[in-house]
């Protein structure tokens, strides 16, 4: 599920008449001193952290000055949480609370409804006080039943039930309003001048929602337990403009802990498999930097720029490819964008792919022989090739490295790329580039392997469809550079882009 920051969740709960306090987000010292100051008034400053017991960590504390909040804000700036950085801390005024209850809204998968859940006592230990809450089943269209809602309500003494009856009928529209799939306000507040006030909030959008809410400026439809990194938000747009299979690409640890063997990038096809290699890689000793995962027949551009992403993250030792072993895919376009990347980048850690499903055996030895001139080991293994056998093949091969680690780099691109004298022809996402020159040459080849986009014209290169017929064809056209470099003959190459990719290194 998508989730919205803090801050946004209280704008939005803000929206439907719920009570917050006022709060600016700050992405530095000097803008929390600056929103402090806005403010007006002693702040609680917040690390924007995706993760529970912030005050334990760290990511809580009260300043009375401006200054004091640039002071913790500093702080809180330089913390990471798990394996990401805090990148952002929210400046809100401090409020007066005498007293802390919990609410929140789930969609009930047993019970096929929204429900509520109202404690009287709201902090840490809520799943404790299971006894002393309220549960409440919502009726879609018209919410909660107001009688149910007036004695949930009763059940804080001492606090007027209309008003805990207004902020519990706010979650449900809040909730209904944005296709959320959860609403949780803990603690919702009673400050001591009688108001009722959302404190803390967390809101989940169904993912398949959230395209029909761009007012809620969701960057990503899909749960993370972090803020978006760069990589993810580029990874995110490429499924989003090309949806031949599936792409899914989640960073996972940015440096490799205390006594593991290294970091590396892992890329998966199909949920099972990948987790089971994943739990092969992981006991010989490496720490994943990435979860990624191409399967649903993807297109060899999808796997293309997926391995790009991968290896925008430095410090990797290898890359460990291994996916269901059964995959109904045709494995050798997959072969085929991993050759070209790996090409492109001039790999120089080792890769063990297992590429095991329809084709297995065109597709090893597609990645193995385009990969023959690179200075660093590329294997290809079928589905009779145990995850736990890759892996400890994939261990020796980073041993025999001496502790080489990959860093990120610029392309590899032919000289006759922008040439007056080449052909080209733009495709979607892409350019396509024909030299000239070697046509005679790669003529047969590029003929073969183009399923019949290309043709001989007098002695040239011709293409056989008009421009926007061509658009979709990057995958055949990578077939024929990677078919073209395995004879020796660097004829044809394809310009694909990643959009934003050299921003997120």
């Amino acid at each position: 599920m998508a989730r919205l920051s803090e801050h946004d969740g209280k704008r939005l709960l803000a929206q439907h008449g719920m009570a917050v306090p006022r709060g600016l987000v700050a992405r530095s010292a000097a803008e929390a001193e600056r929103a402090a100051a806005t403010l007006g008034c002693p702040v609680v400053v917040k690390i924007q952290a995706w993760t529970t017991g912030r005050a334990a960590l760290g990511g809580v504390a009260f300043a009375s000055s401006p200054a004091e909040a640039a002071t913790h804000a500093r702080r809180m700036l330089e913390l990471t949480v798990g394996q990401f950085p805090v990148e952002s801390v929210l400046i809100e005024e401090k409020i007066d609370i005498a007293r802390e209850l919990f609410v929140s809204l789930a969609v009930d998968d047993r019970d096929r409804a929204p429900v509520l859940l109202f404690s009287p006592v709201g902090g840490s230990g809520v799943e404790e006080r299971a006894a002393s809450t309220s549960r409440i089943r919502c009726n879609v269209g018209t919410g909660p039943d107001e009688a149910a809602l007036t004695a949930a309500a009763r059940t804080a003494e001492g606090v007027a039930a209309p008003q805990i009856v207004a902020a519990l009928r706010a979650v449900f529209d809040v909730a209904k309003a944005s296709e959320a799939r959860s609403v949780e306000i803990n603690p919702l507040t009673v400050t001591r001048d009688g108001r009722i006030v959302a404190a803390d909030c967390r809101v989940t959008i169904d993912d398949y929602a959230v395209f029909r809410h761009p007012e809620l400026g969701i960057e990503i439809a899909r749960e993370f337990d972090h803020p978006p990194t760069a990589l993810e938000r580029v990874a995110y747009a490429v499924e989003q403009a090309d949806h031949r299979g599936t792409f899914y690409f989640a960073q996972l640890a940015t440096a490799a802990p205390a006594g593991s063997r290294g970091l590396i990038g892992f890329h998966g096809a199909g949920g099972g498999g990948s987790m089971m290699a994943m739990d092969a890689i992981t006991a010989e000793g490496f720490t994943v930097a990435d979860f990624t995962d191409t399967s649903g027949n993807p297109s060899s551009a999808k796997v293309y720029r997926a391995a790009r992403i991968i290896l925008s993250q430095p410090g990797l030792v290898g890359y460990f490819g291994s996916g269901s072993g059964v995959a109904s895919q045709e494995q050798f376009w997959s072969a085929y964008g991993l050759a070209k990347a790996f090409w492109e980048l001039q790999l120089d850690i080792p890769a063990v792919v297992r590429l095991g499903g329809n084709t297995e055996d065109r597709a090893v030895e597609i990645l193995t022989s385009a990969s023959r001139d690179l200075s660093s080991t590329v294997e290809g293994y079928r589905k009779t090739d145990a995850p736990a056998f890759i892996a400890r093949r994939f261990a020796e091969l980073v041993t025999a490295t001496n502790g080489r680690t990959w860093k990120p780099r610029g392309r590899r691109v032919p000289a006759y790329v922008g040439a007056a004298s080449s052909l080209s022809m733009p495709i979607k996402g892409a350019t396509v580039w024909i030299d000239a020159a070697c046509w005679n040459d790669a003529r047969a080849i590029v003929i073969a392997n183009s399923s019949g986009l290309v043709r001989d014209g007098d002695g040239r290169p011709a293409f056989t469809l008009p421009a926007a017929e061509l658009a979709g064809k990057d995958s055949e056209f990578i077939a024929c550079e990677v078919e073209c470099r395995r004879a020796g003959i660097g004829a044809l190459f394809v310009d694909l882009q990643v959009p934003n990719l050299a921003e997120a290194h």
